[in-house]
């Protein structure tokens, strides 16, 4: 059996303006397909973005541009540990030589960042990758980390309002 084919990441989604950034392991097969974070339906990240900015001007009609700028406009922003990897499916347990992004390009595309939320146990894993990036660039101290219940659908041990209330804690809207 030969190994799966390549694939690549997502480009960050993030501005000047980018306080949060949510941090994923890599998009799901969903996702690269549509080229859109959090593209599975089942997935609960964008009902969960609602629930915690409900005063936000988000699409009724799901579209994946607006529903960016809305996120952007409440300081956050989108990427992922891996630039690309080998992984049949979308499990991140499937994950095979994969590569980090460069987190330290992506800071000094956000000079007001204050707070990684790692969304699941797999970017989770990864934070000394971006500790070593904070640190080189000389603001480990002012941003802090946390590690957030995943938002998949494959992460069933908590219920909505519990990954609510936990994300609610890190982001504070």
């Amino acid at each position: 059996m030969s190994a799966p084919l390549p694939l690549q990441g997502l480009a960050p989604l993030v501005d000047a303006g980018t306080r949060v950034l949510v941090l994923g392991s890599f998009p799901s097969a969903k996702s690269l397909q549509l080229q859109q974070y959090y593209a599975h339906p089942q997935n609960q990240f964008w009902p969960l973005m609602q629930a915690l900015w409900p005063q936000a001007p988000w699409p009724a009609d799901r579209d994946y541009a607006k529903r960016c700028a809305c996120l952007l406009a409440q300081g956050v922003g989108l990427w992922d540990v891996y630039a690309h990897c080998q992984r049949e499916g979308s499990l991140d347990s499937a994950i095979r030589a994969a590569q980090p992004n460069d987190f330290a390009a992506l800071l000094l595309r956000c000079p007001q960042l204050t707070t990684v939320a790692h969304n699941g146990g797999e970017s989770f894993g990864h934070a000394a990758t971006l500790e070593k990036a904070l640190t080189q660039a000389g603001c480990a101290s002012k941003v802090m980390r946390h590690r957030l219940p995943s938002t998949s659908a494959a992460h069933a041990a908590m219920n909505f309002e519990q990954k609510c209330t936990a994300w609610r804690a890190v982001l504070n809207p």
